[in-house]
């Protein structure tokens, strides 16, 4: 049996996830064999926006490095919360929501932090036009 091993990776290349925003993706199941963890860095254009979406049976943690996102989240997206660079933001499995970047010039940049090494499996969209929560 192989001993555990620190590993080191610096993400390269942007992939485009579900949410329809570009990804770094870094520590994962598939990058480094994570068994209970993802953390990837998101890049949010600028004027960009996530689809409205729901992570499946996993939590999220988000901390922003730079900009100003506005997550607005509910059945029918009806909350709002705004964060800024050296906020942290808690999303509890199956609550809707989307990201939305509020500058038209500059991308908003974070740290993404799931506990699921393949949380991009269980990401499914959401159309609060068609809500099964309302």
């Amino acid at each position: 049996m192989e001993a555990p091993a620190v590993k080191g990776l610096r993400p390269e290349a942007e992939v485009m996830t579900r949410q329809r925003l570009p990804y770094f993706v870094g520590i994962s199941g598939q990058t480094v064999g994570a068994t209970g963890l993802s953390m990837h860095l998101v890049v949010i254009p600028a004027g960009g926006r996530a689809d409205p979406h729901v992570h499946v049976g996993y939590e999220t943690g988000i901390y922003v490095l730079e900009g100003r996102v506005c997550t607005r989240w509910g059945a029918s997206l009806e909350h709002e919360t705004v964060s800024e660079a050296g906020d942290f933001l808690f999303i509890p499995p199956g609550v809707p929501h989307e990201a939305i970047n509020l500058s038209e010039t500059e991308p908003a940049r974070a740290i993404v932090a799931r506990n699921d090494p393949a949380e991009q499996d269980k990401v499914e969209p959401y159309d609060p036009g068609r809500s099964a929560l309302s």
